[in-house]
């Protein structure tokens, strides 16, 4: 049985360009938060500062998954030899462990506003200001976090980019919130409140749901495709035992091909290389890894 390795490592510039974004993720994290709240304490708005309470975790969710990009960034070892990208993965759901924070703190202090006797008195302009400029810097930021993060092929920064977005949507429902306190509507901002509750945590399960298939080895790419593109080296008469797992940039694939019995080592080994090189390019694998085996069908001798 022959084997061959794909030995595709992603690009050295990748761990340090995935930490550049990060930063200037945090640098934008630490401005909102100053923004909502300055505003939401001269307003006296919940909603608000339950924004700033949100870019509050933005900037704690992003130094760790600085930390995190950093050890994700490290090459396979001994005691690794799969590289460290899994990481980057379990980054993304810590981020949703924080953003569980967030929605329950605002829950309770918006049901608590609800059940009270009479709506704060709130100063809307002043937070109406600070929250459209926030909205602004979101929507430029997290924009910016995703398309980098999709050049990438990186968790970390589709997952906090999530976060950002979901920190847009806060500030447009905290916008929204003031209108209604200005239109006399009774708790509109606690109401407010409750329906941002509800966009973090949509955003926690949209993180969670593209996180644990990476983690449980979820196949990675359909057998039959990776069948299919090992089928097109000449000298392949059979593909089985297909196997993938991880996710663009960090894509792993084994798979057995059977070759015609009798042929010398050096020529069966010249099949799988040609195997492993189709299948890593066509399918941007990091490691593939390909087992010779003669075909054993009746009739296959010739």
């Amino acid at each position: 049985m022959g084997r061959a390795a794909a030995g595709r490592e992603e690009s050295p510039q990748r761990p340090a360009e995935v930490r550049r974004v990060l930063n200037t993720a945090l640098a934008v994290s630490l401005a909102l938060v100053a923004l909502k709240a300055y505003a939401g304490v001269r307003a006296g708005s919940l909603a608000v500062l339950g924004g700033a309470i949100d870019s509050g975790l933005d900037v704690l969710t992003t130094l760790v998954a600085i930390v995190l990009a950093q050890v994700a960034g490290a090459a396979p070892d001994e005691e690794h030899p799969y590289g460290h990208a899994k990481v980057e993965t379990l980054g993304a759901l810590a981020m949703v462990a924080f953003l569980s924070i967030t929605v329950t703190e605002l829950v309770r202090g918006a049901v608590s506003r609800i059940l009270g006797n009479e709506p704060p008195e709130l100063d809307a302009k002043v937070a109406v200001g600070a929250m459209a400029l926030s909205l602004a810097i979101g929507l430029a930021a997290s924009a910016y976090e995703r398309r980098r993060g999709d050049a990438l092929h990186s968790d970390l920064l589709l997952a906090d980019a999530a976060h950002l977005r979901a920190d847009v949507w806060v500030t447009v429902a905290v916008l929204a919130g003031l209108g209604l306190t200005e239109l006399g509507v009774p708790h509109g901002d606690a109401w407010t409140t409750l329906f941002v509750s509800v966009l973090i945590a949509r955003t926690g399960w949209g993180i969670i749901r593209e996180a644990v298939p990476v983690l449980v080895d979820q196949r990675a790419v359909e057998a039959p495709e990776i069948r299919r593109l090992a089928g097109t080296v000449p000298g392949v008469r059979e593909v089985y035992d297909v196997r993938s797992r991880g996710r663009p940039g960090a894509l792993f694939a084994e798979l057995t091909i059977a070759v015609r019995g009798g042929l010398d080592v050096e020529t069966a080994h010249d099949i799988a290389d040609r195997v492993e090189n189709e299948v890593a390019e066509q399918l941007g694998a990091q490691d593939v890894i390909v087992h010779v085996e003669p075909d054993r069908r009746p009739g296959a001798t010739q």
